[in-house]
């Protein structure tokens, strides 16, 4: 079972580099075909400053600097029981070419279902620009499966 003394724990704070190489890689990754994402002109035309990012983009932000990892490695999660759950966004600014975005994490439930055959672990997440703006909220749920 996965300790619940976790709860409350807060990850070290991951910074992600908004560059245009990668959201225009990213954006050709997951099948977006707006130009918003892609092509400058289409994203100044739109009324950013350059290239927005896409919507999962900031999520990236952990796996980049191994919080993610290590935060599985804490909780004694093995990767061959890892689930996706779920994953949610309220954006409250566009991060743009340009920005830094810092995500600053916290586990705030771990539950479990089927007699413990499920185990939840939810983490919550802000992301703010190098302005210290609120960009993102962020939520995901993985599941441990034994």
């Amino acid at each position: 079972m996965i300790d619940k003394k976790w709860i409350g724990h807060e990850l070290p704070t991951s910074v992600l580099p908004i560059e245009r190489s990668r959201l225009q890689f990213f954006a050709k990754a997951i099948g977006e075909t707006d130009p918003v994402y892609t092509d400058i002109v289409a994203a100044r035309n739109a009324g950013y400053p350059d290239l927005p990012a896409p919507a999962t983009f900031l999520f990236a932000a952990e796996l980049d600097s191994g919080a993610s990892d290590r935060l599985l490695a804490d909780l004694q999660i093995p990767i061959a029981k890892l689930l996706h759950g779920e994953q949610s966004f309220t954006y409250h600014k566009a991060a743009c070419v340009g920005d830094t975005v810092s995500v600053q994490s916290r586990i705030t439930d771990i539950y479990d279902k089927k007699n413990g055959a499920l185990e939840f672990v939810v983490k919550t997440s802000r992301a703010t620009n190098q302005r210290n703006e609120l960009v993102a909220e962020l939520r995901s749920v993985i599941v441990c499966r034994h």
